[in-house]
């Protein structure tokens, strides 16, 4: 029997940086919790989405991007293996992004800083990338399933997994 490699990788970032959609591009049968808000629809619980990557489960776990939910946050993220800080190039880092990065430190948790919409118009990814100095970072389009699935594999290549032996 060959041992499955499994993680649990967790992605945080603001409002709008595209955490649900990256979610969905990497597994297109990602289930997504959300509800209707004044800003359009946000995610109000988690997205979830499975990919295999050869003998590596990657179990992806979104999480709301509002400050109000730090305690959502907290019961997804117990136990993760690794995050993903998904940063809009499009808008400066603010206190609450830059309190989701001091927190991945702080705690220790494995992490790769993932920069979306480099392409857009005002895009500044490197302001970002220098703002996110010691940190690794990847510019990626939370739309391109390839270069996402790149990054992640990637980034889940240095971490170590749970290993469950596979069922024959």
């Amino acid at each position: 029997m060959m041992a499955e490699e499994k993680y649990k990788i967790v992605v945080f970032g603001a409002f709008g940086a595209g955490k649900s959609t990256l979610i969905q591009t990497l597994d297109p049968q990602a289930k997504h919790i959300e509800a209707e808000g004044a800003g359009g629809t946000t995610t109000i619980a988690l997205d979830y989405g499975r990919v295999q990557l050869g003998e590596k489960r990657i179990y992806l776990y979104g999480t709301p991007g509002q400050e109000r939910f730090e305690f959502a946050r907290e019961i997804i993220g117990a136990g993760m293996d690794g995050a993903i800080l998904l940063v809009d190039a499009t808008s400066p880092v603010d206190e609450f992004v830059e309190h989701l990065h001091t927190s991945l430190k702080e705690e220790k948790i494995p992490f790769v800083v993932f920069l979306n919409k480099c392409n857009q118009v005002g895009a500044r990814p490197d302001a970002a990338q220098e703002h996110f100095a010691g940190a690794e970072t990847k510019t990626v389009s939370a739309k391109d399933r390839r270069g996402a699935r790149e990054g992640l594999e990637k980034f889940v290549g240095r971490l170590r997994p749970h290993t469950a032996e596979k069922k024959a």
